[in-house]
This record gives C-alpha cells, sequence and structure tokens, in this order.
C-alpha cells in the first residue's frame, strides 16, 4: 500500500467535498490548490486532537507527491506560513481554547517529526517548537493537567530529535520542569506523576527503563 494509500482512512472525518480534495492532493497534487488543503489540514487540527496526532503523516505523503509530480513545494510553503501565523498569536490561541492549543503544539510537534530536509529536522521549526513546550512548562501551564499530558507526549515523540538540534534548550526545559516538579504547590497527584516520568525517561538516555514501565504505567493505570 502508497503513502495514498494509508492516508485515505484518516481522511474520513472531513466532509464529503474536503474528503475528495485530500484524495486528490494524494494523489494528483497539481489538479488541486494546495495551499488551500494546507489551510483545510491545519484548520482540522486545530479541532481535532486525534487527527492532529496523525496529521504530519499525511502532509509528508502530499509533500512527497508534489515532489514527485512537479518538483515543487508549493504545499510545504502554505503549511509552514499557516503554522507560523498561529504561532505567533498563540498566547491569544491558548486563552480563547485550551483544546485549540493543545492541539495545535500535538500538530506541530507532529509536523517536525515527519518533515524532513536533507534526512534532517527542519531547522525553521526547531525554536519555535521548543518555545511551545516552553510555555506548556511554565507555572500556570503544569498546574493544567491537560497541558502536562500534551509536554510529556510531545517530548516523548520528538525530545530526542530536539536536544540532537539544540542540547541548550533541552537542558533549560528541564530546569523549569524539575522546578515545577520540585517547588510548584498544587500539583495533581498525575500531573507530579507525568513529570517525574518524563525527567527520568530523558536521564535514561530517553528510554523507559523496564522498572521505570512497570512502576509508571501500573501507577497510570491504578
Amino acid at each position: 500500500m502508497g503513502e495514498a494509500g494509508r492516508e485515505e482512512y484518516k481522511i474520513q472525518s472531513f466532509d464529503a467535498e474536503t474528503q475528495q480534495l485530500l484524495k486528490t492532493a494524494l494523489k494528483d497534487p497539481g489538479a488541486v490548490d494546495l495551499e488551500k488543503v494546507a489551510n483545510v489540514i491545519v484548520d482540522h487540527s486545530l479541532q481535532d486532537r486525534v487527527f492532529s496526532k496523525e496529521a504530519g503523516r499525511m502532509c509528508y505523503a502530499i509533500i512527497q507527491a508534489e515532489s514527485k509530480q512537479a518538483g515543487q513545494n508549493v504545499f510545504r510553503r502554505g503549511l509552514l506560513n499557516r503554522l507560523q501565523q498561529e504561532y505567533q498569536t498563540r498566547e491569544q490561541l491558548r486563552a480563547r481554547s485550551m483544546q485549540g492549543w493543545v492541539c495545535y503544539v500535538t500538530f506541530i510537534c507532529n509536523i517536525f517529526d515527519y518533515l524532513r530536509v536533507n534526512n534532517m529536522p527542519m531547522m525553521a521549526l526547531v525554536n519555535p517548537v521548543y518555545d511551545c513546550l516552553f510555555r506548556l512548562a511554565q507555572p500556570d501551564s503544569l498546574n493544567e493537567e491537560e497541558e502536562v499530558d500534551c509536554l510529556v507526549l510531545q517530548l516523548h515523540r520528538v525530545g530526542e530529535q530536539l536536544e540532537k538540534m539544540n542540547g541548550q534548550r533541552m537542558d533549560e526545559l528541564f530546569v523549569l520542569i524539575r522546578d515545577g516538579f520540585l517547588l510548584l504547590t498544587g500539583l495533581s497527584n498525575l500531573a507530579q506523576l507525568l513529570l517525574l516520568e518524563i525527567i527520568e525517561f530523558r536521564a535514561a538516555g530517553w528510554k523507559t527503563t523496564p522498572a521505570a514501565h512497570k512502576y509508571y504505567y501500573s501507577e497510570v493505570s491504578d
């Protein structure tokens, strides 16, 4: 099964017209307005948490299809421009919609995870992704379980790659996380557990030891 085939199951959550637009973008990108496609995907990602976790793969497939067909990057440029627009108003987004903010962070981390230039993550996304994770590590965010959960999930997903791109910023991020874990009053038990788990996960070389897996995941399931 090709990339386009693998993506079709994700398209079912859209209306019929948008489904057709996305299917065409995957199979014949030159036949559709790819900037419109980029906006459709970002809009849906900000509203649908499940889709925001997986949209990077669809974006990667469209980029590959466009490059193969025409040697162009209209879709990638449109996607990055829209991500930049949302990034610049991220505080307003967070104030307006916690779900939209968490979806945005999930989406930009997912794009960072999938998009490559010469088999390397895109440098243009490194600092925006870090800035989002730094925002999630601020005291007011650490008191929101939804944001703590997002922070930890994204660090599991892209933390090791981010550290390779800029180790100093990762050190600074984990100072915030450790300070939050040790010094903040009022953290929920789940938030404390998640923060301790990610601290130990990084300390172990971005791996979960068998003992840690048994401890944390039995605690979460309880």
